[in-house]
């Protein structure tokens, strides 16, 4: 079994499905390292490739203040409490209260999510993932970053100039086909171990609105992202990519859509594709990320590509982390 890339190292998207018994449609045992998942597709030769993205010497941070989201679409996740403390007069100190390691600019990890109807990546047992232990945890990525060519796909821009701005209010799904025509006008061209970027504006849009409106679309429970499709979940595969990233609250669109293919196998999630990305195929995700001035740059540049660094957090057993993501163009 082959891929479109080329490499023939690991099946197609048609090929997991074709595996035995639980392993069917997942990626489980195929990486080198286990726990580390799709970021396995960037080698050292796209590393040291990714180098001719850096043209400008530009340098762009991609993540939100960690109190930016409050209110925010979560309705556990609150901002952190900063405190500022000294034990003398030529001291100071701080520490963080409440703070949830995905509640702004994050990379969810592969403990973030279970399969309803397989578990967790690899099969790793439920008894495994809690406090203390590291299995599948985010510090797989600090210990070993996330470093590599990204590709910012500019939705916004795209349907801007087809006349059709995306409906953030109405939390508009995002199907495979926009995509697709956005890469397409983009002229970008796809390579594996690529870190995907989808500026869909949401994030500015949301962050804009004044407080009473952003508690409005929090309780509408109605965000922006990709629509759930077999389809996207397969081309994401295919085309080999490291990660999946955009500026908006949890990279697909809340909620899922009334043809989620995913209805029946991911009960607790309501037919989200979380389970299928994360869990099944191991390929991380970024959510409200800082991208808009990423893409206006771009824009201004004409090249759609820029070296990216990730370093979440290392935290033992973390279920996701801030981002700490990089842009270099």
């Amino acid at each position: 079994m082959t891929n479109p890339a080329g490499d023939g190292t690991y099946p197609t998207f048609a090929g997991l499905l074709e595996r035995e018994g639980r392993l069917a449609g997942t990626s489980w045992g195929l990486f080198p390292e286990p726990d580390r998942g799709t970021p396995s597709f960037i080698t050292q030769d796209a590393v040291r490739a990714a180098r001719n993205c850096i043209r400008t010497g530009s340098v762009f941070g991609l993540d939100y203040p960690a109190d930016a989201f409050d209110p925010g679409m979560s309705l556990k996740r609150r901002a952190p409490r900063h405190t500022i403390y000294s034990s003398h007069p030529a001291h100071r100190d701080d520490y963080l209260d409440g703070y949830y390691l995905q509640g702004s600019t994050q990379i969810d990890g592969l403990r973030h999510r279970r399969a309803d109807d397989v578990g967790f990546y690899n099969g790793t047992p439920d008894d495994r993932i809690k406090e203390g232990t590291p299995d599948l945890g985010i510090q797989e990525w600090a210990d070993n970053p996330i470093a590599g060519r990204g590709v910012l796909v500019d939705l916004e821009g795209y349907r801007a100039g087809q006349g059709a701005p995306i409906e953030h209010a109405a939390g508009e799904p995002l199907d495979l086909d926009l995509i697709r025509a956005a890469i397409e006008a983009q002229s970008l061209i796809l390579r594996p171990g690529d870190i995907l970027m989808l500026h869909t504006g949401w994030c500015e849009w949301f962050l804009a609105l004044p407080p009473e409106d952003k508690q409005r679309i929090r309780d509408s429970r109605r965000a922006t992202g990709v629509a759930q499709s077999q389809d996207f979940v397969a081309w994401a595969w295919d085309r080999r990519f490291a990660l999946l990233a955009a500026d908006n609250f949890a990279f697909e669109c809340l909620p899922a859509i009334g043809a989620s293919p995913f209805l029946d196998s991911a009960p607790n999630d309501h037919g989200m594709m979380h389970q299928q990305l994360l869990a099944k195929l191991g390929m991380p995700l970024g959510e409200l990320w800082r991208l808009g001035p990423l893409s206006r740059h771009m824009k201004t540049t004409g090249s759609w590509d820029a070296f990216i660094s990730i370093k979440p957090l290392n935290i033992t057993g973390g279920t996701g982390s801030p981002a700490n993501a990089i842009a270099l163009t």
